[in-house]
């Protein structure tokens, strides 16, 4: 516990951050670490006018970020990804303290972050337009045309507490290299990571202003940023629900939502299982399966489904349950009590209409044992909502074909994996899957930070991806020279 008193002495009294300067709030809120329930620090929880001053800061620092070259905004993103760098042990330790996650896991989370502000600081250099040959046209002679991309203004960004520092740096990474300024709104369970952000980023040349972090509620501070007519795109990781009210309020801004799933997999017979478990494994139950592509259902073909469940239930039995500091540790708690009670409840529900707990199924010392389900039907909560917890079912399919239709028969489709040795197989699943992306012969928990990402039906719109997000957050100006 060492650890945890040394940064619970360093953030235990904390202020939000607007144009390069620390600022209270009359109100704040206790924030609890969910494995201990100790308070690890007091948060100041913005009110509608505090929020308000922010956005007028980012509006007001636009032309300062758009005087920045594209050198000069890739060398601010380069001295972000050296600082989180020098700072990983920090870093990890406290996403672990807020958000439980595994250290092996956090430390992950910021290697990925160091890499995600990298290829932020590489796209910087490369947004350019295109030549238009505006004499393919009858009336085109003479004109010459090109498309140039220009920054949108004022990015709102709303963060979920799952990866409190990777996910943020999806949005701040690419607002930054576009030019554009951000108020981040952190999830109300992970500030501190924010927050931490926000101190390394003040080391940066980033001109004041242009990046400002707003803790506090989420109905408060989210709905100041969509109802601004300052804020030009919002940028929000979460529920379907909230995703779709954003939507229907956002009016003519631009939204990217990336929000829920009930990622698939299916596994064809003929393949390596002593391979695919450990892969399985890590996709279902890393950070408590509170993944938005955590590997939820899993058809599994008759030949080779006693042999895969007998490996998977053996593997997922030898996973380490503790405390998230403890570098060994493989599972913790989940983000809230409330949740695990949740997830529990869609267990017993499953348990009364037919399934099998194969492991787990209960909480022990305050954590979510890992679970395995199997003979679950499509139509209860554990396989047609998004669990967002350290389950996984396992059903038995007699071909390809019923695989396919099982995936497909969702409200949800973010990405979806195969694992098959047949070509012909896997081209047919990469073009019959309604996901917006399919893992062949991986879980479909597989992501790096530089491919697109992003869902269709209630998984969202838009695409993240740095590249891809910097397309979002920015605007093509047609320029025409009659010559």
């Amino acid at each position: 516990m060492e650890n945890m008193n040394h940064i619970k002495s360093n953030t235990f009294e904390k202020n939000y951050y607007v144009n390069g300067q620390w600022k209270t709030a009359e109100k704040k809120a206790e924030l609890y670490s969910p494995y201990t329930k100790e308070i690890l620090a007091y948060i100041p929880q913005a009110s509608r006018s505090e929020v308000e001053q922010a956005i007028d800061m980012a509006f007001d620092s636009r032309e300062e970020m758009e005087k920045l070259t594209a050198y000069e905004r890739a060398s601010i993103l380069e001295h972000i990804a050296q600082l989180f760098a020098e700072n990983r042990e920090k870093a990890a330790e406290i996403i672990s303290l807020e958000a439980a996650k595994p250290m092996k896991f956090a430390l992950g989370e910021i290697d990925r972050t160091i890499e995600t502000y990298k290829f932020a600081a590489e796209e910087a250099k490369r947004i350019t337009g295109e030549i238009i040959p505006m004499d393919a046209a009858k009336n085109g002679a003479n004109r010459f045309g090109y498309t140039i991309e220009e920054p949108l203004g004022v990015i709102g960004a709303i963060t979920p507490f799952n990866f409190p520092q990777n996910l943020v740096a999806h949005k701040v990474g690419p607002a930054i290299a576009a030019g554009n300024t951000i108020v981040l709104k952190p999830a109300s369970q992970t500030p501190l990571s924010a927050l931490f952000l926000a101190e390394l980023i003040d080391q940066t040349a980033l001109p004041k202003g242009a990046f400002n972090v707003i803790t506090g509620s989420g109905k408060t501070v989210g709905d100041a940023l969509v109802e601004s007519n300052k804020v030009k795109m919002i940028t929000f990781t979460g529920s379907p629900a909230v995703g779709i009210g954003i939507r229907e309020r956002a009016g003519l801004k631009k939204v990217a939502l990336e929000l829920g799933s009930n990622a698939g997999l299916i596994i064809d017979k003929g393949v390596d299982l002593s391979q695919i478990v450990p892969k399985c494994i890590a996709g279902a139950f890393s950070n408590q399966g509170q993944v938005c592509i955590s590997l939820q259902r899993t058809y599994v073909m008759e030949e080779v489904f006693d042999d895969f469940i007998e490996q998977f239930v053996e593997a997922a039995k030898k996973l380490i349950v503790g405390n998230p500091l403890d570098k060994n540790t493989d599972v913790s708690a989940m983000i809230h009590s409330a949740e695990q009670e949740r997830a529990l409840s869609w267990v017993e529900e499953a348990v009364e209409n037919g399934a099998k707990v194969m492991t787990g199924g209960k909480i022990e010392n305050d954590v979510f044992l890992p679970t395995i389900l199997t003979n679950v039907s499509s139509n209860l909560n554990v396989s047609c909502q998004e669990v967002f917890a350290p389950i996984v079912i396992v059903n038995r399919i007699s071909s390809i074909d019923k695989g396919i239709a099982e995936i497909n028969d969702s409200k949800y489709g973010l990405q979806a994996g195969i694992f098959t040795n047949d070509i012909q197989t896997a081209f047919k699943a990469s073009k019959k899957l309604q996901v917006g992306g399919v893992i062949i012969n991986d879980v479909p928990t597989y992501r790096v930070d530089q491919m697109p990402y992003g869902g269709v039906k209630e998984s969202g719109t838009g695409k993240e991806g740095v590249k891809y997000a910097i397309h979002e957050m920015t605007e093509t100006k047609l320029v025409v020279w009659n010559q």
